[in-house]
């Protein structure tokens, strides 16, 4: 299995599952630019979308998007619990976590990047995360994780969708529980394997 990732994008989150997971892969480098892997081979034929993360099986077949690609690797890798089994109650609520943290936080994220977007709409979207931050705040009160005691797989997408605030000037002191999630899943030993191995921690 390959993962195609690039440095701190949301490829970080199916890098920190297969970490967490134990699962076997290697590890192909995107320029998110120029469209082109560390190797040269040219992005688009690799996914026409553009985007990563790309899990490509030993098959040649490939899976794209990330919230699909992490819960793929959790069931491959049952002993690792890093998702309910199918069936059950909790199997859904990560998924009601994964869906709103790409539908409601990472894709409020594009548009601030985005250097053609005019400033007004960046102060409205970072607006909307605010509003996002506050309710979540309160959802991790006296939690360790989103689903309480259990790191799952919607952990790992939420940590790398909130590293992204401090690129954008936003301050998570604002929001402690969520600062102190950030500081308690960054510190994982397979968390900090990851961001070390993609150049993001000393």
């Amino acid at each position: 299995m390959k993962l195609y990732y690039a440095p701190g994008a949301c490829s970080l989150s199916p890098h920190i599952v297969m970490r967490e997971a134990g699962a076997k892969y290697d590890l192909e480098q995107v320029n998110n630019q120029e469209k082109k892997t560390k190797s040269g081979v040219d992005y688009w034929t690799i996914n026409a979308k553009g985007q990563v993360p790309v899990l490509e099986f030993d098959n040649g077949e490939r899976l794209t998007e990330g919230p699909v690609i992490v819960q793929w690797i959790a069931d491959e890798n049952p002993g690792a619990d890093l998702i309910p089994p199918s069936g059950k109650p909790e199997r859904y609520r990560v998924q009601e976590w994964l869906n709103f943290i790409t539908s409601e936080l990472h894709k409020s994220f594009g548009p601030i990047f985005r250097p053609t977007t005019p400033d007004a709409y960046k102060q409205i979207s970072k607006e909307n995360l605010g509003k996002r931050f506050d309710w979540l705040d309160k959802q991790l009160a006296g939690k360790q994780y989103l689903m309480g005691n259990q790191f799952t797989v919607a952990d790992a997408y939420l940590y790398t969708v909130l590293r992204w605030t401090s690129r954008i000037g936003i301050d998570l002191v604002k929001w402690p529980n969520l600062k102190a999630y950030v500081d308690r899943v960054g510190a994982r030993p397979k968390v900090q394997e990851a961001l070390k191995a993609e150049g993001l921690a000393a």
